[in-house]
């Protein structure tokens, strides 16, 4: 800072004197003293008359209203758009200076650094990119519902891609563009000065329909922004009239006539509930979704076309999005993606799908990692009254009827005063013509023409003709009589007195109009103002004619550039769950001795001939063998018993998995709450928890239960790590398997010494509730079988239903008998079997490797529980506990693991089908020391997916027995053992 010295403090002062006359004379002596003395008290006297002409304010309140009023300058002049024209004041500049230099839609285009200068230099002192900006948007196709202007060249495309410089590009306004400016030259709107003052910009346009809604805004002000969606023309015009005919209409009510936006891009709109919010509160969101269709070709392979995608979003990243994704493995069952855009097909992006993906899975996960689905946030913000607002649908609506009744008000009311001016003129006009000859003589000897003037004002003329035309009001006034006419103008008494606008209108009357012709013409276009004026005085004076008028000009509209909804809805499921990106396919579910469980596809698995080794199904621990399976599906519900009578439930997608075949999977102990020393013993999946079918659960002790499925439906549906008993156990007894029933199966039991009671689930005891609870010990009468009795000499039973069943019981009650063990003996398998099946197979196999197909229909029916059965293999001496039983068809494959984890899968057409006691053939060789511990059957329908079994198929019986010779009679050791009873 400058020192201050004595010459500046002594000149100071002289210049405060000289520009304040009454300046003050101490101060300035005080500041005098101060120069000759030096003293600091001189100095502290002049810096208190200098700060007496300062005001002293607060920073915080100076700057408080200076970011104010740089605020509101934002907010009006620049970001946000006004309710009543929907614009903001650059488009509405533009526009009014296209309009003003005609450049209109059926004229020819106009470079645009034409307009956009015209723009500059007359109403919007701002950069001219600015300006550009704005026009290339109003006539982009994707950015506009109905564009304001025509483009012609490069205005920028959907993938992002800038326009072409504006010395390059035409532009002219759109027929509709001109619908917002007709009547502006009525003084239908107000106006103020451009920035020089020269010229007036309307304040806004006086608009023919709701901008706002039809076209949207967008738009970031200082503390504020707006987010407008585009809507459909026809659809906001018949919510206007409707509001307009009925203001008292609810939301609902007007909803049925705008259900939502309409965006210019197409696709679709999700669900409804986002935007009823933001049509009730101003705020709310909109959930926008690409439109897709799926294509299969010759070869089978599925490609899905994207032709629509969310407003706002840039193509050319979507693409890149979805190609991102395959790469990094985020997605699965893409192998490539293209954007097959052109001129006929704005958007159209080509995914093509891998021939084993599932489309809606695909889809699911485009829509919820790219911007193929994407959200809309409402925020309808505007100025009503040059103050900023949220406005709700409804208010939206009102506040444009009510500019409409203004701009309708100030049209009629400019009309009304020119048609009475033009009126009042005929009126002269008619009596100059009634009286011609004394006006001429009067004109010709006036000496000039303020004379002539003067004089027929002056004169009373004849209104006998013109008395008989004039219209007027109940209260008796001249409809036809402009305000601030002389008030002895006009008709009096019979004579009229013309004012002096009529007697300027005689003097340059030109003698053609003398004729009878034109005093007819005048007379009539008289009559026809006359009407006009009646029409106008009645729109001003009847809100009902006010209404038909404004009701009239929306339809005018709608009628020519109204066209079919672009966006289309569709339902709202809630947020999309993870079952939405799983595709479903069969799989198989293994869980190993150690508690190690995965999932992994069928395909996984290839079929191999009868007596292979078996390949690596995981890399378990030494220690550690496979111990349950279940073929299922990635969507079923997986409920997973233990020994103890729980069970857990989880989805199967939710389950561990791998590509890796040999990967041993994750212990189940970090999926489900299992408590130490309890091990999963049953695999069940279900697809769904009715009311008509049971789950039939069999112990090791040879007890069975029986419950409604629909007993766990509430709890399966919240899939957690917990888990619910399932069954009251006996004390050392343990549940061996579960299975699902109709409630007229009939249920075999299976034991390991080869041994299978047979009976029918059915319970016909009407007095017995389904939520017993009792604990059954099976007192029924038991029936000792020889186990060597013959299936031939047993009486076959006819009535299925006559036998004692199985009571349904409640979830957590105890069991009843249901097979007599011999000591050392186990329960082993549950097999069902329904009534109206026809030669039901399964398949037996043993500790040691040996199997066969076995007829249930050879085992007979028992009506009573409690029973040893009958036997079902022999040699069991050679071939070990039986392992387990599984139901199969001759179209189906089997699975056998070991308990060091190798497993073979083996089509069942390869196994002999004996007789029922026979002692079966060898169907995998262990290794030694190693032991068959499961089995597993794959149903038809899985196997069918698979390329490596379709060849084994084909079999007919003979070749059945073609293969069991063949296979029985070759050099395999083990093979020639195999007596041929066994056979």
């Amino acid at each position: 800072m400058a020192d201050i010295t004595d010459d500046s403090l002594n000149q100071e002062s002289q210049n405060s004197v000289k520009q304040d006359g009454s300046g003050d004379v101490t101060a300035s002596a005080g500041i005098r003293q101060s120069s000759e003395d030096h003293s600091d008290d001189g100095i502290d006297t002049a810096s208190q008359s200098v700060s007496a002409n300062v005001a002293t304010v607060k920073l915080e309140d100076e700057l408080k209203k200076s970011f104010i009023d740089y605020a509101m300058s934002v907010i009006v002049d620049r970001a946000l758009p006004d309710v009543r024209d929907g614009l903001k004041p650059v488009h509405r500049r533009v526009l009014y200076d296209m309009y003003d230099l005609k450049i209109w839609h059926n004229g020819q285009t106009k470079k645009s650094a034409r307009v956009v200068g015209d723009v500059i230099g007359r109403f919007h002192p701002h950069g001219d990119a600015a300006v550009y900006e704005t026009i290339v948007r109003m006539a982009q196709w994707f950015s506009m519902r109905a564009p304001l202007i025509f483009g012609q060249g490069n205005f920028g495309n959907i993938d992002g891609d800038g326009p072409a410089a504006m010395r390059y590009t035409e532009v002219r306004m759109t027929k509709i563009a001109e619908m917002m400016l007709q009547d502006i030259d009525k003084e239908t709107v107000d106006t103020y000065p451009n920035y020089d003052g020269n010229e007036q910009i309307p304040e806004v346009l006086p608009t023919r329909f709701p901008n706002l809604l039809v076209n949207g805004s967008s738009g970031i002000a200082v503390g504020m922004a707006t987010n407008i969606p585009p809507h459909n023309l026809g659809e906001v015009i018949d919510g206007t009239v409707a509001l307009l005919d009925n203001p008292d209409l609810g939301l609902d009510d007007l909803m049925r006539y705008i259900p939502g936006p309409d965006f210019p891009t197409g696709g679709f709109i999700v669900g409804n509930a986002g935007i009823r919010e933001a049509y009730r509160t101003g705020r709310g969101r909109c959930i926008m979704r690409a439109r897709t269709h799926i294509e299969e070709d010759k070869s089978g392979r599925k490609t899905i076309y994207v032709d629509e995608i969310p407003y706002v979003v840039n193509k050319s990243a979507i693409v890149k999005q979805i190609a991102e994704l395959v790469r990094d493995k985020k997605i699965e069952g893409i192998s490539e993606v293209n954007d097959l855009s052109d001129k006929d097909n704005q958007v159209r992006i080509a995914i093509d799908l891998k021939r084993d993906a599932y489309e809606e899975a695909v889809l699911n996960n485009l829509f919820e990692r790219t911007s193929l689905q994407s959200s809309f946030p409402i925020n309808m913000i505007a100025l009503v009254h040059n103050h900023p607002r949220q406005l709700p649908l409804k208010e939206i609506l009102s506040e444009f009827i009510n500019f409409r009744r203004e701009v309708v008000t100030r049209r009629t009311v400019y009309l009304l005063r020119q048609d009475r001016r033009k009126a009042f003129l005929d009126e002269g006009l008619i009596v100059a013509k009634a009286n011609i000859n004394k006006i001429v003589d009067m004109i010709t000897d006036s000496a000039n023409a303020d004379e002539a003037r003067r004089r027929l004002m002056e004169e009373p003329w004849d209104g006998t003709l013109i008395s008989s035309l004039i219209e007027r009001t109940e209260e008796g006034f001249n409809i036809c009589l402009p305000s601030g006419i002389d008030p002895k103008a006009g008709l009096h008494d019979d004579k009229y007195y013309l004012s002096e606008e009529q007697a300027r209108a005689i003097l340059a009357l030109q003698l053609q109009r003398l004729t009878h012709l034109a005093g007819d013409e005048i007379q009539a276009d008289y009559k026809a103002l006359i009407e006009n004026i009646k029409g106008y005085l009645e729109i001003l004076n009847n809100p009902v004619r006010m209404n038909e008028v404004i009701r009239g000009e929306l339809i005018e509209v709608k009628e020519a550039f109204a066209d079919k909804r672009r966006s289309d809805f569709t339902e709202d499921y809630g947020k999309l769950s993870k079952a939405d990106f799983i595709a479903p396919q069969d799989v198989i579910v293994t869980l190993s001795q150690e508690g190690y469980i995965k999932y992994q596809d069928i395909s996984t698995y290839e079929a191999q001939q009868r007596g292979g080794k078996g390949r690596q199904a995981a890399k378990l621990k030494d220690d550690d063998f496979i111990s349950r399976m279940a073929v299922t599906n990635t969507h079923d519900t997986l409920m997973c018993f233990t020994d103890k009578g729980r069970v857990f439930a989880s989805k199967v997608f939710d389950l561990p998995t791998s590509e890796n075949r040999t990967w041993r999977g994750r212990p189940i102990q970090n999926i489900f709450k299992i408590e130490e020393g309890e091990k999963i013993t049953a695999l069940l999946p279900v697809s769904e928890f009715d009311e008509n079918h049971f789950i039939i659960m069999a112990t090791v002790m040879g007890y069975i239960k029986k419950v409604k499925l629909s007993a766990f439906k509430s709890f399966m549906q919240r899939v957690n790590d917990q888990a619910i008993k399932a069954i009251t156990l006996r004390e050392g007894d343990s549940l061996m398997g579960a299975e699902i029933s109709s409630g007229d199966d009939d249920v075999f039991v299976f034991s390991s010494d080869g041994q299978c009671i047979r009976i029918c689930e059915f319970y016909n005891k009407k007095d017995v509730a389904d939520n017993d609870e009792s604990d059954d010990d099976g007192a029924e009468p038991e029936v000792e079988e020889n186990e060597d009795q013959s299936s031939e000499g047993e009486v076959k039973v006819v009535d299925r239903h006559a036998g004692q069943g199985i009571r349904p019981s409640g979830r957590g009650s105890g069991a009843l008998r249901i097979i007599k063990l011999r000591p050392g003996q186990t329960a082993v398998s549950l097999i069902l079997l329904s009534v109206d099946e026809t030669d039901p197979e399964a398949v037996m196999v043993t500790a040691n490797g040996y199997g066969k197909r076995i007829l249930l229909t050879d085992i007979p029916l028992r009506m009573n529980r409690g029973s040893s059965g009958v036997k079902t293999m022999s040699h069991m001496d050679r071939n070990g506990k039986l392992v387990g039983v599984v139901r199969s068809d001759i179209n189906s494959d089997y699975l056998v693991i070991t308990d060091l984890g190798h497993m073979t899968r083996t089509p069942v057409s390869n196994l002999p089908l004996p007789g029922r006691t026979a002692g079966g053939v060898i169907v995998m060789r262990p290794y030694e020391g190693e032991s068959i511990i499961a089995l597993q059957s794959i149903p038809e329908n899985v196997v069918a997916s698979n390329e490596h079994t379709r060849n084994a198929r084909n079999l007919d019986k003979n070749d059945e027995l073609e293969i069991i010779e063949k296979l029985n009679g070759g050099k395999d050791k083990d093979a020639e053992e195999t007596s041929k009873e066994d056979i």
